[in-house]
């Protein structure tokens, strides 16, 4: 049913958009997943987002249990109806069950740090599923996000100032993971089935009163 309702919607927005979804999805990945803890400026939670699109990175996953994660649509342009994001407000749980479900899925948690430095951006290994976490903009990682680290990753700087703006930092890693992760010869796309979903989810966001034309498809299959 999913992929006669994805035909269905289909005639409904254009050659060039059905196009350029193709396009996007060919270049997605859920191999490299990023997640963030406590971010509050908006600027910032906007401007990682619009990098994951930018990057092809389709997976976020937000904790909030110090701070609500908020966007500024001027900054996003948008880019957060394109991604999956998780979100975890379950007060103290939120860690916990952030951490579990990405471990579930098989991903190495790798936490960036500006004071331990076992790997750099361009040394990560890549041989598993990895999401990179960040942490609030003043105080970084938390120690316990620290403590659930299978590894630290850290962006070498060369001047007096020890940290990156969090967009900033996020930006310059996904781009060193990301074609890190295009050279190698390991399975990064997605398969069919997400591709499928992520189609769907699509058409969703980009046509008008959607759920009216959903409604009279149901009627009628």
């Amino acid at each position: 049913m999913q992929t006669e309702l994805i035909k269905y919607l289909s005639g409904f927005v254009t050659e060039a958009r059905l196009k350029r979804f193709e396009e996007v999805l060919a270049n997605r990945t859920r191999y490299i997943a990023i997640g963030l803890e406590n971010i509050y400026q908006p600027h910032n939670a906007s401007a990682v987002l619009r990098s994951c699109d930018c990057f092809g990175i389709q997976e976020v996953h937000i904790i909030e249990n110090e701070n609500k994660y908020t966007f500024n649509p001027d900054v996003s342009l948008g880019s957060e109806k394109w991604l999956t994001l998780n979100r975890y407000n379950d007060g103290d749980r939120s860690l916990d069950n952030c951490i579990d479900a990405l471990k579930k899925q098989g991903y190495a948690i790798a936490v960036t740090s500006s004071h331990k430095d076992n790997y750099t951006t361009e040394n990560v290994p890549l041989n598993n599923k990895t999401a990179l976490f960040f942490g609030t903009e003043m105080r970084g990682a938390t120690a316990g996000l620290e403590s659930k680290a299978d590894m630290f990753v850290k962006i070498p700087m060369l001047g007096f100032t020890e940290s990156f703006n969090i967009s900033v930092a996020a930006a310059i890693s996904m781009y060193a993971l990301s074609t890190r992760l295009r050279k190698e010869s390991i399975p990064w796309q997605l398969d069919e089935s997400e591709k499928e979903a992520l189609r769907l989810q699509w058409l969703r966001n980009t046509i008008p009163k959607v759920e009216l034309l959903e409604k009279d498809f149901i009627q009628k299959y």
